[in-house]
């Protein structure tokens, strides 16, 4: 993935321009060329081994695989079913590290080492944080996230996540742990499978349930 260059205020003022040219298409139109693409088949899309580049999504999509291993009929399955609208909020594997260093106070050196510490949580646990990334019956492309500053977004964990966008137009997250950092929107990472009824959008920082 692309370092990142672009201002947030720019993505952000592109986000809305393009939700404004979504809004003059009717709205039924929109949704029958909307394709059925899943954000699993993307995950996918560079193979299933962990590389060196900790700014892609290797150990999200090797969460989602052992989820769906262990527990077939996990909710989880949700982002192998195109047909089905859903957005999802994808750490990096950057954000993964950093989640086991603040859990164990040491970061791995490899994304196959700090994905072995997140299952070491329990396959549970990693369900429950996977769902709490994941928005169910909904296709939230950029300029529908910006339009949610200020308001609680309903994940499929049953728990909630809060838009807040700064006066310099950063994207953040707000989660259930008071105390940690909370995730940015990465404006590289905007927008990922848009077109489809699943969209996602890269964050910095795995998001918290009150009890991770």
């Amino acid at each position: 993935m692309k370092k990142l260059h672009r201002t947030a205020t720019a993505v952000v003022a592109a986000a809305v321009a393009s939700s404004a040219v979504l809004a003059s298409v009717p709205a039924e139109a929109a949704q029958a060329a909307q394709g059925k693409r899943s954000l699993a088949k993307v995950l996918a899309a560079d193979g299933t081994a962990f590389d060196k580049n900790w700014d892609d999504f290797d150990i999200t999509e090797a969460a989602v695989l052992a989820v769906l291993d262990a527990k077939p009929g996990s909710p989880v399955k949700l982002l192998t079913q195109g047909g089905k609208r859903a957005t999802a909020f994808i750490p990096t594997d950057r954000a993964f590290r950093r989640l086991v260093g603040d859990l164990v106070g040491q970061k791995p050196g490899s994304e196959g080492k700090t994905f072995q510490a997140v299952a070491g949580l329990g396959i549970d646990t990693v369900e429950s944080v996977l769902l709490y990334h994941v928005v169910a019956g909904k296709t939230l492309v950029s300029g529908k996230v910006v339009a949610a500053k200020g308001s609680k977004v309903e994940t499929a964990s049953g728990g909630t996540v809060t838009v807040r966008i700064n006066h310099e137009g950063v994207i953040r997250l707000e989660d259930s742990d008071p105390n940690d950092i909370n995730a940015r929107v990465i404006p590289e990472a905007l927008d990922i499978n848009r077109g489809n009824r699943q969209v996602a959008h890269g964050i910095t920082r795995v998001l918290r349930p009150a009890d991770l």
